[in-house]
């Protein structure tokens, strides 16, 4: 019987035990620093067709339909005078039972983590080292030690356990934009909505059927190291209002019913870990993390947990590697979106929206800039 140790219980350490059901060979543990979920919690995430597929297999289209929502196509608008500029038809890459799904976060951990016996996670986990000869040995603050034949982190962009294996402390970099989060009440339509400003832009979708919408903005600001060290500053009223304050925004997009406001500065990746080794797997913000312009990191981080196990069972890397590969292309769509929705000269942002009217009817740029993430 191997063992497998999963460090960090949120969407991909969830979903990896969900698929270890049916696997009776092995034996698991989920680690996890904080002492319970938050199930009620009700920011939002997109989920592509290929992640639904998999998420469909273990029995995710049985959720109530009022808990999630199906977006038909995704509008571009500008966010001065809400004048729409174009759309993309999401359903060209829906297949007959997947779909492409808005929903809340807490609604798929809610859904992966029912499945998942009590006594397999461990809260309050504090880890203090990890070694690897003859097997692999976590060691606890409570000076417990524990073996296992594979280990799998994906506690996150910070990962202790990732600078541990290392032997390093492993930081990712600010990339000079701050995240705005909130809940939004009303009607903003069924599909989701992009707002391109100027150094800025905010996207509004539904979350579920009951008219709650998920609202997170990209705002373009530079901070010291000391303000980033500054938790509270990302808490304070007044820094709050001040980026609602700095957004586009017309009677169309009034931010009235704005609530459960949170921020924090957004941080990516500065390279893929060199790590190569067939028992420690990377997986979700532990691996890599890209800015948050693709609504991507949910979907790759199911995908990667599916293909860790393809390669524990294979004994091979080859579709770890390849899973790299694929993110490393979404990296680059990533910062490509954050610098064409940010424009602000009006000479750019003119041919920017030219562009896009015609790539957004182009089936072969659609094929190749979305098809292959969201259906390969």
């Amino acid at each position: 019987m191997k063992k497998i140790a999963i460090i960090g219980g949120g969407i991909s350490g969830l979903y990896f035990v969900n698929l270890l059901k049916n696997q009776k060979d092995f034996e698991y543990k989920i680690f996890e620093k904080k002492d319970n979920y938050n199930f009620l919690e009700g920011y939002g995430i997109q989920l592509s067709v290929n992640s639904i597929k998999l998420l469909n297999a273990i029995g995710f289209q049985n959720l109530p339909a009022s808990e999630v929502n199906f977006p038909s196509k995704v509008n571009f608008i500008q966010a001065n005078n809400s004048k729409k500029i174009c759309d993309i038809d999401l359903t060209q890459f829906n297949d007959p039972l997947n779909r492409y799904t808005t929903l809340k976060r807490s609604t798929l951990l809610k859904f992966l983590f029912q499945n998942v016996p009590k006594e397999k996670i461990k809260f309050n986990s504090n880890i203090t080292k990890v070694e690897n000869s003859n097997g692999i040995t976590i060691s606890f603050g409570d000076n417990r030690n524990e073996k296992f034949d594979y280990l799998i982190i994906s506690d996150g962009i910070f990962s202790k356990t990732r600078s541990l294996i290392f032997n390093e402390n492993i930081y990712p970099k600010f990339n000079l934009n701050v995240a705005l989060r909130g809940k939004l009440t009303g009607d903003f339509g069924s599909d989701i909505s992009i707002y391109m400003g100027s150094n800025n832009h905010y996207v509004i979708y539904p979350v579920n059927q009951n008219n709650e919408y998920n609202f997170v903005a990209i705002i373009k600001k530079k901070l010291s190291s000391d303000e980033l060290k500054n938790y509270d500053l990302f808490k304070s009223q007044k820094f709050l209002t001040s980026l609602v304050s700095g957004l586009q925004k017309t009677d169309h997009t009034s931010f009235e019913n704005l609530s459960e406001l949170k921020s924090f500065p957004v941080y990516v990746s500065n390279e893929f870990p060199g790590y190569n080794k067939k028992n420690i797997f990377l997986s979700g913000d532990a691996l890599f993390t890209s800015p948050p312009s693709f609504a991507q990191g949910a979907s790759q981080s199911i995908e990667t947990a599916n293909d860790i196990l393809k390669c524990i069972l294979s004994g091979s890397n080859d579709i770890y590697e390849k899973r790299i590969k694929h993110i490393n292309s979404i990296k680059k769509k990533s910062a490509f979106n954050l610098f064409s929705f940010h424009l602000s000269n009006p000479f750019n942002v003119y041919f920017r929206n030219v562009a896009l009217r015609y790539l957004s009817r182009n089936k072969i740029f659609l094929d190749n800039y979305l098809g292959k993430i969201y259906k390969n």
